[in-house]
């Protein structure tokens, strides 16, 4: 397939933008990465010495408007476990101010303030230049931290290989791969080619061809059109939805080949995503009564084990290269894993082509 779209590179990136193409890591991640507090190396004593006016507000409150780099949240929590004093005593919870007493607070460090720092780890890398990384992500690595990976995230890889991106909005990240899929994944290391890539995404105009292994046989192509929401009473699925929440998703897919698992059909799948919404392949394939092999958020409980991770890999990506302007594409092999896992269902691993 040749791209062609040059995207507009008028308007700069921002948060919307970015949160309205990633596709999240894991099926734990919130829809907001960040949570609002800054990074502080300086965890130095505050000390407040409050105005008059502050006389009858809680105290919480007060501290909140003089310390707005950390969340009230956070502050909260220094309040609870002892780490603010009043005139020299430990401050209690919902006190009341007068408004000249002399405030200490104790920062403490929280994990997520981890989170945005280098750290060495093995990337595969396929392709870099000075303007874009493609990666070919192994299974088990989350792209992005968050509760309860706020460090060992691709990100914190991708900071420490390339130190430019921390100028870069979450590390120049685009769109992400749930954390036990594979697969091919571009960043970009300037914010101009960050927000180049992201109007590629939302301009439908980035190749993304996946391979996934389901259960049964679907026809032998068709695509999908079913709006995706977050499930209304499993806030860790999605689904296909009728809801005004509901984002536009379309899956096109083709049947490779098929096979048999224990003694049941199994099925290749070359799935090609114009739109990339959280989970959506693994919650179209279910919808339409299909669920991944190994997918223990969508498939079937009782047959999870015969697969650690869903069967899922970004196999191929194309797109317009922010530079130089030409069409590239890139293809890799199916990981070791998913290669064993098809040849044990008797279907021939397809040719790169």
């Amino acid at each position: 397939m040749i791209l062609t779209s040059k995207p507009n590179l008028a308007a700069p990136l921002s948060d919307s933008d970015l949160n309205d193409v990633v596709v999240h890591t894991d099926a734990h991640d919130a829809d907001e990465a960040f949570d609002g507090d800054e990074l502080f190396d300086d965890l130095a004593p505050i000390h407040l010495e409050l105005a008059p006016d502050a006389c009858g507000h809680r105290l919480d409150k007060v501290i909140s408007k003089l310390v707005p780099q950390y969340s009230r949240s956070r502050l909260q929590l220094w309040l609870e476990a002892g780490f603010v004093t009043v005139d020299g005593k430990v401050a209690k919870r919902n006190m009341t101010a007068y408004g000249d007493e002399k405030i200490v607070i104790l920062p403490q460090s929280a994990p997520e303030d981890e989170a945005f720092k280098p750290e060495a780890m093995e990337l595969n890398i396929v392709h870099e230049d000075e303007h874009i990384i493609v990666i070919n992500k192994p299974a088990g690595l989350v792209v992005h931290p968050g509760p309860g990976n706020w460090s060992g995230t691709l990100l914190n890889g991708l900071l420490h290989h390339c130190p430019q991106l921390a100028g870069v909005p979450r590390a120049g990240i685009v769109h992400r791969l749930d954390k036990d899929t594979s697969g091919l994944m571009v960043v970009g290391k300037t914010l101009a080619s960050q927000t180049d890539l992201v109007r590629q995404l939302q301009a439908r105009t980035v190749k993304r061809e996946y391979f996934a292994l389901v259960w049964g046989t679907p026809k032998v192509a068709g695509t999908i059109d079913a709006s995706i929401a977050r499930h209304p009473r499993d806030r860790v699925k999605m689904a296909v939805s009728e809801n005004f929440t509901a984002k536009p998703a379309i899956t096109h897919y083709e049947l490779i080949g098929s096979g048999e698992l224990d003694r049941r059909p199994v099925s290749l799948m070359q799935c090609r995503l114009e739109t990339g919404r959280t989970h959506q392949i693994r919650v179209h394939m279910q919808h339409l009564g299909f669920a991944l092999v190994g997918d223990y958020v969508y498939g079937k409980p009782h047959l999870v084990s015969v697969f650690p991770r869903q069967a899922l890999q970004a196999r191929r990506l194309g797109l317009v290269h922010p530079g130089t302007r030409e069409n590239c594409e890139w293809l890799v092999p199916l990981a070791d894993d998913f290669a064993e896992l098809i040849a044990q269902a008797g279907i021939p691993e397809p040719e790169l082509a």
